[in-house]
C-alpha cells in the first residue's frame, strides 16, 4: 500500500532525514510515482533504533505519533564530558580534585589528577540513588547541537557556527531509568521517557550530579509508544 507505517531500524552514521530520503525512493522504484514519506521524530547520526516513518496519506497523522513515550538503550562514559554530548564533539578528561565518593588522601600526599578521578567514581548505591533522583517530572534544557529550531534557523547550525544564544528549558518526564551494566567508567541505562527528553542531556545530567562528568557512547532507541524496533525493518539498501 501507498498509506503506510514504516517502522525503520535506523543504522549508525546516517540522518534521520537520509532514512527518510532512501524509503521515499525504494517507494517511488516500487510504485512508478513520487510518495510523500514523513518522519515522527529524528534520532541523531550516530544513534540506532526505532524511527517511525509515514508515507501516503498516512502523514497526515504524524501528530498522533509526535507525543509518544519512548524507550532508550544508553551507555554512558563517566569521567570524561563531550562538547556535543556525544561521541561525535570533542571529547575531554573530567578532572575533579576533590573527590566526593571516596576518603581523601593521606595528608602530604600530592594530588594526582587521575588517582583523583578514579577516586571519585561512585560506587553502586551513589549511582541507584542518583539515578532515582531524576525519575519524575525534570527540568531539562535541550542541548545547542539539537534541531530545535532558534528564530527560524537549527540550532545545530548557530552552535557550529559559534552563535551565542540560549535554550529555554522544557518540562519531560523520567519515567524510570534502569541499571543494565556497570563497570566504571563504563554505565549502560534502560530508559523510559516522555516524548521530548534528550538523552545526551540527561547523561550529561546525570554525570554532574555525581561529581564524575558523561558523555554518551551509544544510544539506541527500541520503543515509541506500542511500536518496537524488533517489528523494523534494517535493510534501506
Amino acid at each position: 500500500m501507498e498509506d503506510q507505517i514504516i517502522l525503520v531500524d535506523k543504522p549508525a552514521g546516517i540522518s534521520s532525514f537520509g532514512v527518510v530520503a532512501k524509503v521515499r525512493a525504494k517507494l517511488r522504484d516500487e510504485f512508478g510515482h513520487k510518495i510523500k514519506v514523513g518522519h515522527t521524530g529524528t534520532l541523531d547520526p550516530f544513534a540506532t533504533g526505532l524511527l517511525i516513518l509515514l508515507s501516503g496519506k498516512m502523514t497526515k497523522k504524524s501528530g498522533e505519533f509526535l507525543k509518544l513515550d519512548k524507550e532508550y538503550i544508553a551507555d554512558l562514559k563517566l569521567g570524561f564530558v563531550s562538547s556535543t554530548g556525544d561521541t561525535e564533539g570533542e571529547i575531554q578528561e573530567y578532572i575533579n580534585l576533590e573527590p566526593r565518593h571516596s576518603r581523601p588522601s593521606p595528608r602530604g600526599e600530592r594530588a594526582n589528577p587521575r588517582a583523583a578521578a578514579l577516586q571519585n567514581a561512585p560506587n553502586q548505591h551513589i549511582l541507584e540513588s542518583t539515578l532515582e533522583s531524576f525519575v519524575g517530572e525534570i527540568e531539562q534544557i535541550p542541548p545547542k547541537f539539537s534541531a530545535i529550531k532558534i528564530n527560524g534557523q537549527r540550532a545545530y547550525k548557530l552552535a557550529r557556527n559559534g552563535a551565542d544564544f540560549e535554550i529555554p528549558s522544557r518540562k519531560v518526564t523520567i519515567y524510570s531509568i534502569d541499571i543494565l551494566e556497570y563497570k566504571y567508567p563504563m554505565l549502560k541505562i534502560r530508559c523510559h521517557v516522555s516524548s521530548g527528553t534528550y538523552i545526551r542531556t540527561l547523561a550529561e545530567d546525570i554525570g554532574k550530579k555525581l561529581g564524575t562528568g558523561a558523555y554518551l557512547t551509544s544510544l539506541r532507541r527500541t520503543k515509541i509508544g506500542s511500536y518496537d524496533v524488533k517489528d523494523a525493518i534494517m535493510d534501506l539498501c
